[in-house]
């Protein structure tokens, strides 16, 4: 009874062992006719990706891996190709011509490839660089207010600016038919024209304070105004950087370039430089005025402002 038992044991263990062997067999057979490849697939930026496949076409492989194609790219090989492991896939432009190509056959026009062929030639490629005039504007600023008896006085002349664009062209055929800008470099800045409409002044009507005889000539100044409020000054003490409270029909902020105390005639009325300002610079003087709304009312003016010797 016990050799009985201890052979149909024997038998059993024999049995067990033959069906794993006969799996496993099976699951190589699986793993070689899989027949995975490695494959590099080339974005048109340059990017590159590997993947690990069991399709043999290309187009297969683009769609398992997610990749579409618009209608001006291809692929190197084809999309029908077939492709081993090792190979790469790389996508890229269709040239003019085969885009062309595909329009017309999108279009139902029947033709031949040779015919297509020869309606486009070879597109060439040149960088030119042209020199392109920069038209100056003119600026009008009346100081007037309502006032209808008025004349325009040129204040500063306008000048033409120039600048060198270099341009990509496509020819065909000697034909331009493509133009892209690739960079400009300003040579001259325009120079902009300067008309100020003003009263006309009469010995009658003149209010202005007189000036003396013996100041400088003038320049032409960018007068802006500002008042004691926080937006205009960041602070509302009302003290100026040279330490003086600031005094509207006095004070005025001027860059470095003139000291504190200088009297400037600034349109035909006299200012004293008593503060400084972090956009005051080159030509431009801010005048300080008592409220924002005078502020915001007086703009931008360009005046005359000389030096009160």
């Amino acid at each position: 009874m016990r050799r009985e038992e201890k052979a149909s044991i024997s038998i059993m263990k024999i049995i067990c062992v033959s069906i794993i062997l006969i799996l496993i067999s099976g699951i190589s057979v699986l793993a070689v006719s899989t027949d995975l490849k490695d494959i590099t697939i080339v974005l048109q930026n340059g990017y590159e990706m590997t993947t690990v496949t069991s399709k043999s076409k290309v187009s297969d492989v683009l769609s398992e891996n997610n990749i579409v194609l618009n209608e001006n790219q291809k692929t190197i090989p084809d999309l029908d190709s077939e492709i081993t492991s090792g190979d790469t896939i790389k996508i890229t432009d269709k040239s003019y011509n085969e885009v062309q190509i595909a329009k017309i056959s999108e279009e139902g026009i029947e033709t031949s490839l040779d015919q297509l062929l020869e309606s486009y030639a070879p597109i060439t490629e040149k960088i030119v660089v042209e020199q392109v005039v920069i038209p100056y504007e003119t600026i009008t600023k009346n100081t007037t207010g309502t006032s209808t008896d008025t004349t325009n006085k040129v204040v500063q002349e306008g000048k033409d600016g120039l600048k060198e664009v270099t341009y990509k062209v496509k020819y065909q055929n000697d034909v331009e038919i493509e133009k892209s800008v690739i960079s400009e470099v300003v040579v001259q800045e325009p120079v902009d024209k300067i008309v100020q409409v003003q009263k006309k002044v009469t010995s009658r009507s003149s209010t202005l304070p007189r000036v003396s005889s013996n100041s400088t000539g003038g320049t032409v100044y960018k007068i802006t105004a500002y008042c004691p409020c926080s937006k205009c000054c960041g602070k509302t003490t009302g003290r100026t950087a040279s330490g003086t409270t600031a005094t509207a029909g006095r004070t005025v902020a001027a860059s470095s370039k003139f000291a504190f105390g200088t009297k400037l005639n600034i349109g035909g009325h006299v200012y004293t430089v008593e503060d400084r300002g972090g956009a005051i610079s080159g030509n431009k003087i801010d005048i300080f005025v008592n409220t924002h709304a005078e502020a915001l009312q007086w703009g931008v003016r360009y005046l005359n402002v000389s030096v009160v010797n």
